[in-house]
């Protein structure tokens, strides 16, 4: 999934400090699992003339209330649900894996669907299940009907007792962050967030070591937040710098690209490799003798990419976006890593 990063804007304010990180028994993670496989077997279907599908889903998030069910809103379950009425001619419910907030996109939630394929020319008559390509095929028909900002990228056959939520393993949340003082490129509104101030990247991988493992992040949940535990493991958290994108090369650039590469094969026989992400040179550092910035007409100023990369079993209310928050501001000085205590596994 793809977190939106304008919104948490909103959650992180910059005068916020995080408190210290407690130390944390172990045992949360063995009551959740536990938790989980109730709410699992409460929610298994006893017709066996249903079958339930495995469905892969991706959205932009930018005209949806969220992906959970809410009324007078649209949400992805309730573009989802509509899509498969049309398909099968009657209701069914949708249960995802995540729960998406208003504006976040996905790169690939998963969600389950139980249906019962009734003819249709003689009602009460039950057929066999459909095969996982028609449904994908007859949903993305009515889907991009719609908005066209939902697709069903794969469906496959899961046992009556597979529930999306309970069963998912891990989730994988990336926000990217564009830091320049140039405005926003109207291709990346509301798909990333952007920061005026340069940040500093050594600083912000050195906070997510602090910030990763087994923890009690009381500090990291929202007011709203329904978890009876705030002890999560964060499995992975970090920080990378990735190529801005969408960018296309200027000519002077593939010129000057075109060069070095000559140069190179003229002193070397090693294969071909990409450059790295310093040698775009940055529009900051491309200034005239006459103290003026010169990129040639039309030509944008690019801003730093940065990706910020949170992978755990699961999450509490709006953690992510705090965690993003936090470092955002480790990276512009406003906080260091000391503000966050020390680690405790």
């Amino acid at each position: 999934m793809s977190e939106n990063p304008k919104h948490s804007l909103s959650t992180t304010p910059e005068s916020s400090r995080p408190s210290k990180i407690p130390k944390t028994q172990d045992h949360s993670d063995q009551e959740e699992e536990e938790e989980d496989k109730q709410q699992q077997e409460s929610s298994m279907s006893k017709n066996p003339r249903i079958q339930r599908y495995l469905v892969a889903i991706e959205y932009i998030g930018t005209r949806f209330s969220g992906s959970q069910q809410q009324p007078n809103c649209r949400t992805v379950v309730g573009v989802l649900e509509e899509a498969f009425l049309k398909f099968i001619g009657q209701p069914v419910s949708i249960f995802c894996s995540s729960r998406t907030d208003a504006g976040v996109h996905a790169l690939s939630n998963v969600c389950h669907v139980d249906v019962e394929r009734i003819s249709k020319r003689k009602p009460g008559e039950v057929l066999p299940p459909h095969e996982p390509s028609v449904v994908r095929r007859a949903v993305n028909h009515f889907l991009q009907k719609s908005e066209g900002d939902i697709t069903v990228i794969d469906v496959r056959c899961v046992p009556n007792d597979f529930h999306a939520r309970y069963k998912a393993q891990e989730r994988t949340y990336f926000y990217r962050l564009l830091s320049g003082s140039e405005p926003l490129s109207t291709f990346e509104k509301e798909r990333a967030w952007h920061v005026p101030e340069k940040l500093d990247l050594y600083a912000m991988q050195e906070a997510c070591k602090v910030l990763v493992g087994h923890h009690d992040f009381s500090s990291f949940r929202a007011a709203g937040c329904q978890a009876k535990s705030p002890i999560r493991t964060l499995d992975e958290l970090h920080v990378s710098e990735a190529p801005p994108t969408p960018y296309f090369p200027s000519i002077s650039e593939k010129k000057q690209n075109n060069s070095s590469t000559e140069d190179s094969h003229a002193c070397s026989r090693e294969p071909e490799i990409d450059l790295p992400i310093d040698s775009f040179s940055n529009s900051d550092d491309e200034v005239g003798s006459n103290g003026i910035t010169d990129l040639g007409f039309g030509i944008r100023r690019r801003h730093h990419c940065y990706v910020v990369t949170a992978r755990a079993r699961s999450f509490l209310y709006h953690q992510v976006r705090l965690l993003v928050g936090v470092l955002k501001c480790v990276g512009t000085g406003e906080l260091t890593t000391s503000d966050g205590g020390h680690a405790s596994k």
